[in-house]
């Protein structure tokens, strides 16, 4: 991906992700795990489709999208649909009458493959919770499944959550390369300012669990 869509993405999430609304409470969204960051490091390099370093023209032909996220301890069982970039550069995010979807961003990897799966969901809408209400309340060690298109269910395991400033939204540790197939799950938090959007984002990194 080139640079500019990268810097690009950084401006999408910032103001893409948009939630509208504060918690009933009134608090700010905050991450339940605050624990030391186990976060490998990653390469520079934006991933550029489906397939990262250490592909294979095999695990090319394999790729699938995903039509399906479940998290089983925080009740997720969503529709996955592809999104891509708007005319601004900016990346979409799922429409705002669909707060029960989620969309993964089509230029990551797909399921299973090397790289990082993106997959964006929203925290609140006018309408009220949406698809990743409950995401900051996972942990280290948590399962989430994607359902691909072709039937295959890829299974992660979560190794960290993190809590970022939109203005220095982490593009590479989102989106850079990996060698191996990791996930990426990102929502809204933090406090709602007066433009109606959230501080924050909320970054889950997942890692392939073992034998899947």
């Amino acid at each position: 991906m080139p640079a500019a869509s990268a810097g690009a993405l950084v401006l999408a999430l910032g103001l893409g992700t948009v939630a509208y609304g504060l918690t009933p409470d009134g608090e700010p969204v905050r991450i339940s795990y605050t624990g030391p960051d186990a976060s490998p490091p990653t390469h520079a390099v934006p991933s550029t489709g489906a397939t990262g370093p250490g592909s294979t023209p095999e695990a090319e032909r394999s790729a699938s999208p995903p039509i399906r996220l479940l998290i089983p301890r925080i009740g997720v069982d969503a529709p996955v649909g592809p999104v891509g970039l708007n005319g601004d550069g900016t990346v979409e995010v799922p429409p705002l009458d669909r707060p029960g979807r989620v969309g993964w961003y089509r230029d990551s990897a797909a399921p299973g493959l090397p790289g990082p799966a993106v997959l964006l969901g929203h925290y609140r809408t006018r309408k009220g919770p949406a698809v990743f209400e409950r995401l900051p309340t996972l942990r280290p060690g948590d399962t989430v499944r994607v359902r691909r298109e072709d039937g295959r269910t890829v299974t992660y395991r979560v190794r960290a959550i993190r809590q970022f400033r939109k203005s220095a939204f982490p593009t590479d540790l989102v989106y850079g390369a990996t060698p191996d197939a990791q996930l990426r799950l990102v929502t809204c938090g933090g406090t709602i300012g007066q433009d109606g959007h959230y501080s924050d984002n909320i970054v889950v990194l997942a890692d392939l669990a073992d034998g899947a």
